[in-house]
């Protein structure tokens, strides 16, 4: 079956439509036909028609892609590349200059070209967002992007689309596109390449939905797909904790700006896992015993779904100018991902207590651990938060080692910080009548509907903040987020009546972090971060901390402790040991040479947790209760 025929003459729709809510009228312009049943080997199959006439034509491949926020798309898997008219074969060469751009030449009398193309999808274990390892024996996610060219006088909101898709047998599939017919193939009715692009697919041999929220709003689903059957089954609890945060996030927000919503979760250790943001969907990759093992749900799913979900609003819907180019090859501007993602982090964590995916325990659990890390991150001294976001594309791919000292994309983290600082203000200055639920609804609320883009500017979002409040939020962003802060902004925690500490006794939080990674995190004692596995490198280390002023450099192995083959184990005892007056040598191989580090540290085991400060009122238990109505905060 194939999808319907091509139509040769661009229709002109006006600019933006599809960011104003809906999608242009028409026939489709290209179709799209992707083959799966090759998944399991790691193979997408592609064919293209694609409108074109005499002379060259100049095809691009997506190279930004929304949410990535950097080049990611992954030309240097495509493999395959045919284009044909009338049959015969036609002659092509990339663009020396831009490694995206194809330039076919196009034969006297012709009205369209065909193309095929294969896409390889990485082995398991290769990281990175969609273009990491997305198929396995038994499930593939599909990202359209990653198998389609598109004509480059096309704008992705005007360029309109009719896709269809074939499975492996006894395959299933979820999306948020619209079906249009079954059997072999399936075809979805067609839509701008942009709504395409944010409309993944999640395909399997073993996959489950599950309607999920209130009665009465839009409707709501968690796609399940795994490995094997015995790995989907979702409890009573956790059901109850999906419906309790869409209801939750409706009352936050008082809008929404989808027809429905999917959560895409793939459950598979043959995946990259990661989560990924789109107006109707989220493409939510987790370890395959996630719904199984206590450890890996707190870990790897309690807070992902509710981070996904608000980026609906916080980043799909509400969006940086700089990111909503509408244009896959433009390059994008992250200079505000500490509102994109910032925010998203701080209220997904909200959310997250709020539906009971986080007890309040676990709830300050997390934001002891972004406190800690950004502690940890001295390389503060140097680069301003700023600066973290404007290089994302850069640091999303930064190695392990000195991390501490480049810092990573640390807006994230931070951004639990920094926007749990501008709730508790709000709540402080308006003496408990307003909280940052009334941002919330005022910047991404507005009236239910069609999904759509409204950009927004810094200054945007100084003037939104002080309709709620009248605080110099110019001000507060230039000291927290543009200059160089010696220190992690703390005031937050301290407003909302808390105190950073630090203990020998671990919190479930940062055990799970462990033991769901695999490491060994002692980063606020020793000064080490290390894997707990048979063969234990250093991953980091803190500049200014013991094992830094004992010379381990990271990227290392960990051959001994205290003249023992080194264990993660042996190593958080020796450390724990240090408070008794034990000693800490570690014997390190670097490039198959070996030296010995004696350790001046004598403080134990340290984790950070928060304690009461009964001084202050307690915000922490305000912000993280469940709303009862979407009147008050």
């Amino acid at each position: 079956m194939h999808s319907a025929a091509i139509v040769l003459v661009l229709l002109c729709w006006p600019a933006g439509l599809l960011a104003q809510g809906g999608a242009p009228p028409g026939p489709a312009q290209m179709s799209l036909d992707v083959d799966l049943r090759e998944a399991p080997r790691r193979i997408f199959h592609s064919h293209m028609r694609i409108p074109a006439r005499q002379g060259q034509l100049a095809l691009r491949y997506p190279k930004w892609i929304p949410g990535e926020h950097g080049p990611n798309g992954p030309i240097g898997d495509v493999a395959g590349l045919v284009f044909t008219a009338s049959g015969k074969r036609l002659p092509w060469h990339r663009d020396p200059d831009d490694m995206f751009r194809i330039l076919v030449e196009v034969p006297q009398g012709a009205s369209g070209i065909e193309a095929q193309l294969d896409l390889i999808s990485p082995p398991p274990e290769t990281r990175g967002f969609s273009g990491g390892a997305s198929a396995s024996a038994h499930l593939a996610v599909l990202s359209w992007n990653q198998v389609l060219l598109q004509p480059e006088d096309a704008a992705p909101a005007q360029l309109r689309v009719s896709a269809s898709l074939r499975l492996p047998a006894r395959w299933k599939f979820a999306t948020p596109l619209r079906a249009q017919g079954g059997g072999d193939t399936t075809s979805f009715a067609p839509v701008s390449l942009e709504e395409l692009v944010d409309s993944p697919v999640l395909a399997g041999e073993f996959l489950h939905e599950i309607p999920i929220g209130p009665q009465g709003s839009a409707p709501h689903f968690v796609e399940l797909a795994g490995e094997s059957e015995d790995l989907l089954h979702v409890d009573p609890q956790l059901k109850s904790q999906w419906d309790a945060l869409v209801a939750q996030a409706q009352m936050l927000f008082g809008a929404h700006h989808y027809r429905s919503y999917r959560f895409l979760l793939t459950l598979s250790d043959d995946v990259a896992h990661f989560g990924l943001e789109h107006h109707e969907s989220s493409d939510d990759r987790v370890p395959e015993r996630v719904l199984l093992d206590p450890d890996l749900r707190l870990s790897r799913l309690a807070g992902l779904l509710p981070h996904e979900f608000t980026h609906s609003w916080n980043g799909k819907f509400r969006r940086p100018r700089g990111l909503a180019t509408g244009d896959f090859q433009k390059p994008m501007r992250g200079d505000l991902l500490w509102v994109y993602e910032g925010l998203t982090n701080y209220l997904g964590n909200v959310l997250a207590a709020r539906s009971g995916l986080f007890t309040a325990e676990q709830a300050r659990g997390a934001l002891a651990f972004s406190a800690d890390m950004m502690w940890a991150h001295r390389g503060r001294s140097w680069r301003p938060l700023a600066d973290t976001a404007i290089a994302a594309q850069v640091l999303y791919g930064a190695r392990d080692d000195w991390d501490s000292w480049r810092r990573d994309v640390d807006f994230y983290l931070e951004g639990d910080l920094l926007w749990l600082e501008a709730d508790t203000m709000i709540r402080e200055a308006s003496k408990g009548a307003r909280s940052l639920d009334d941002f919330c609804r005022r910047f991404h609320g507005g009236q239910s509907g069609m999904p759509a883009v409204e950009p927004y500017t810094l200054d945007d979002l100084v003037a939104a903040l002080s309709q709620v409040a009248q605080l110099d939020w110019a001000g507060f962003f230039q000291k927290r987020v543009f200059d160089v802060a010696a220190d992690p902004p703390f005031g937050g925690i301290e407003r909302a009546g808390w105190k950073l500490a630090y203990t020998p006794d671990e919190p479930d939080f940062h055990k799970s972090y462990e033991k769901a990674r695999k490491l060994v995190d002692l980063k606020a004692s020793a000064g080490i971060v290390a894997t707990d596995e048979e063969r234990v490198l250093v991953l980091d280390v803190v500049p200014g901390s013991p094992a830094d002023k004992a010379g381990v450099a990271p990227g290392t192995r960990l051959a001994a402790v205290n003249g023992r083959k080194a264990t993660g184990d042996r190593l958080r005892t020796a450390v724990a040991e240090t408070a008794r007056g034990g000693k800490l040598e570690l014997l390190i191989e670097n490039a198959e040479t070996y030296s010995t580090h004696v350790l001046e540290y004598k403080g134990g085991l340290r984790y950070a947790r928060l304690e009461r400060d009964g001084a202050r009122p307690d915000l922490l238990a305000r912000i993280f209760a469940a709303r009862a109505d979407a009147a008050r905060p």
